[in-house]
């Protein structure tokens, strides 16, 4: 996961104990990148500069999921589909993109594989990091046939 911000040590703890909790469940790797951009640039620009930052900080060859609210929504059972498939297949990175407050960069959207929406609501970028973790444990569980997820 390659992300804009930072949790920290006051702000986003709770957020961070989630997070770590799901993580620690995946059976498969699983990073953090963080990026942040200090300086106070206009939207447009900033924006552009957090995109080279995430898609820096993506591996070589990487299959990319990039989070955007105008991207496709699919429940826990197709995202686990699509994991699996691109697992299948022999992928082994995969990078998923969430940006800053300004949204994306035309140049991340262009170069992800998928653009996913976690729904039409608005959600904290901390918190996305957290409903992601969870929803790759679910879609996890998914594939292995374990009874953590109940249609």
């Amino acid at each position: 996961m390659v992300a804009v911000g930072r949790f920290g040590a006051g702000r986003g703890a709770a957020e961070r104990t989630l997070f770590d909790d799901y993580v620690k469940r995946l059976s498969q790797p699983f990073e953090l990148k963080e990026v942040t951009e200090k300086r106070p640039l206009p939207a447009a620009q900033l924006r552009q500069r957090e995109g080279t930052l995430l898609l820096a900080r993506v591996p070589e060859g990487a299959q990319v999921v990039a989070l955007d609210a105008g991207g496709r929504v699919l429940s826990s059972a197709a995202l686990a589909k699509r994991l699996g498939k691109w697992q299948a297949t022999g992928i082994r990175d995969l990078a998923f993109i969430i940006g800053g407050a300004e949204g994306l960069d035309t140049a991340v959207l262009e170069r992800a594989d998928l653009v996913l929406s976690l729904g039409t609501m608005t959600w904290p970028h901390l918190l996305v990091r957290v409903l992601l973790a969870e929803q790759l444990y679910r879609a996890q569980c998914i594939l292995a046939g374990h009874p953590y997820h109940r249609r």
